[in-house]
């Protein structure tokens, strides 16, 4: 008899969620015999009326913040990815960010180890954790300590910070016996992934969809890797079913390194438009870029994605929706 499972999107409003439900939809969750899922965020109502395909008959809408709520439903797997991705929030107010990441997570931690006891439970942590990636590194491990939040800028110091600390409180719930793993989640690139914000890979894809020039406003040496959503679902899937009380951490990301101006021609490219790439002239480099050796040797990861199949398939499902 098979016995249909299901999951608690928490924070499921936002990319991470709307991915989630778009792979539910196309039949991608089935090896976790997925039949039901619970999407929990302030509005996810708004689905509803802003997705309905996303939003069909077994997929349940709760409005609740997660940082007050006194109960929570039954579930089998949990992902929790409660905490803005909008860059902007952080920099005008970083402090009540910061409150907001930490009360998400305190008070679930509080529910859950009542409510969630034989769940599996993944923390959507971030990359930002290991502080500025040193141009030496090429990749970073889940065991670098030494750039340290302290060497970002301010606002970005508070958004690492909050989720260190998140990573902690999780973890106390491993302590109590419960089954949990941390994400540290690098870049994605995905059907909804904001397209106006500052996630550069979306405002390529912008630019791409509306004909007009892909633009790079960086004027400093940049590189980025892109997990296509299809394998950060699976991969958090997996992390959720080995997670265990002892809280293993994984990077969750791809590992194929791309300057931002190869990006922008790489887009460009695939819409046929042309790529406005400046002259480099601040030699500082940005680099952010995980080492997922971890997640491969002791998980049995895979990317199903290379950056230019994932490219491929975003403009597809952009072109068809502007079709449509």
């Amino acid at each position: 008899m098979r016995v249909e499972r299901t999951l608690l999107l928490i924070g499921g409003s936002g990319f991470f969620g709307k991915s989630f439900l778009d792979a539910y939809w196309r039949g991608l969750l089935a090896p976790w015999r997925i039949g039901r899922v619970i999407v929990l965020a302030r509005q996810a109502s708004r689905l509803r009326a802003w997705h309905p395909l996303l939003a069909g008959a077994t997929v349940e809408l709760i409005d609740a913040d997660i940082a007050t709520i006194a109960s929570l439903p039954h579930a089998d797997y949990v992902i929790h990815a409660a905490s803005s991705s909008d860059a902007r929030a952080y920099a005008i107010n970083p402090l009540a960010e910061r409150a907001n990441i930490l009360g998400a997570i305190e008070n679930y931690c509080r529910v859950a180890a009542r409510d969630h006891r034989d769940a599996r439970i993944v923390y959507a942590s971030s990359g930002a954790v290991y502080g500025q990636q040193p141009e030496a590194l090429s990749h970073v491990p889940e065991d670098f300590v030494a750039g340290a939040a302290a060497s970002l800028i301010a606002y970005k110091r508070d958004y690492a910070e909050a989720k260190r600390l998140s990573e902690a409180a999780l973890a106390g719930l491993g302590e109590r016996g419960l089954a949990v793993s941390v994400a540290r989640c690098f870049a994605f690139v995905g059907a909804y992934l904001p397209r106006d914000q500052h996630f550069a890979i979306g405002n390529f894809l912008a630019d791409g969809i509306a004909g007009r020039p892909v633009r790079v406003a960086a004027r400093n040496p940049v590189y980025r890797s892109y997990m296509h959503a299809d394998d950060l679902v699976r991969w958090l899937m997996t992390l959720a079913t080995y997670a265990t009380a002892e809280c293993p951490i994984y990077n969750v990301g791809s590992d194929e390194t791309v300057s931002i101006g190869d990006l922008a021609n790489l887009v460009a490219a695939r819409f046929g438009v042309a790529a406005d790439v400046p002259e480099i002239v601040d030699p500082v480099v940005d680099r952010y870029v995980p080492s997922i050796a971890k997640a491969r040797r002791e998980l049995g990861l895979t990317l199903e994605y290379d950056l230019t199949s994932a490219i491929d398939a975003v403009a597809e499902r952009l072109i068809a929706s502007e079709a449509a």
